[in-house]
């Protein structure tokens, strides 16, 4: 009996001559595909003029698929998941699948192609050697700065995906938590006809975008520069610990005067930590 693969398929985020020759015999070849939207992936079939089986997986119906297809696949079968545009499992559905596959044994195998991640990270002109991806942000103001007040520090560039209707809130919550110098770089419809990429700093394309109605329209990715930290500032930061930590300990244990001196520096917990128990 042949043996069951689920391959998980990039498909295009926006022009649809990204689609791999090897994603597209994939598709045409399986026995069924697997997809966020049936709609949306049976368009993207047609225009390939691939014709096959679809069948729904979606953020709410995923952990009830996962036996079936399970079964499926021991019984031989070849299977394909994809999302509505991009990677599967990167902010789309299929991680709850594919974790409980790869624990029963099952064989995944990748299909790359698009993916607004690398694509953004590629043309952003922002390090790449080290990044964070944070996903899409939470929909409310307070848990979204309450996110953005704890990658404050991150020296690694850090890589966000937003919607049209939050872009500006966003925006403005990077400004109030990261201050408003720090680099940012927004690309609004990578692949597609009004691609546009924004750079400047966090306060100036606020303000860019008070004004230019564009920048708030469609889908976007937002990479934001790291922390740099200069080893001045970081001789600086210690020295002020020192102070810090000295008043602390005259009224904290070294554990919540080292978390608190931490909050006040930006320094790493750790550090501080040993730093007290040095101090006596």
């Amino acid at each position: 009996m042949k043996q069951g693969i689920l391959y998980c398929v990039a498909t295009p985020i926006g022009n649809l001559a990204d689609m791999t020759e090897r994603g597209k015999r994939i598709l045409s070849e399986v026995d069924k595909v697997y997809a966020e939207d049936t709609r949306v992936t049976r368009g993207l079939l047609t225009h390939y003029g691939i014709q096959n089986t679809l069948a729904s997986l979606h953020d709410h119906n995923e952990a009830d698929r996962v036996a079936s297809i399970r079964a499926e696949l021991d019984q031989g079968m070849q299977l394909a998941l994809v999302s509505d545009a991009g990677t599967p499992l990167i902010s789309d559905p299929g991680y709850k699948l594919v974790h409980a596959l790869g624990e029963s044994g099952h064989t995944v195998v990748p299909i790359p192609g698009a993916s607004a991640l690398i694509a953004a990270l590629s043309v952003a002109g922002l390090p790449t050697d080290r990044f964070v991806f944070e996903g899409f942000l939470p929909a409310k103001s307070v848990s979204r700065r309450k996110l953005l007040e704890g990658v404050r520090e991150e020296p690694r560039t850090l890589v966000f995906y937003e919607s049209s209707h939050r872009i500006a809130d966003m925006l403005a919550d990077v400004v109030a938590t990261l201050g408003e110098e720090r680099r940012v770089v927004i690309l609004r419809e990578l692949t597609k006809l009004f691609e546009s990429i924004y750079r400047g700093s966090a306060g100036d394309l606020l303000q860019q975008m008070a004004t230019d109605t564009n920048m708030s329209r469609g889908e976007f990715v937002v990479v934001i520069a790291g922390n740099v930290v200069t080893e001045d500032q970081e001789q600086l930061s210690a020295l002020h610990a020192d102070s810090i930590l000295a008043v602390l300990l005259e009224e904290l244990p070294v554990k919540q005067a080292a978390a608190l001196a931490a909050r006040l520096t930006g320094l790493p917990k750790n550090q501080l930590y040993k730093q007290a128990l040095a101090m006596g």
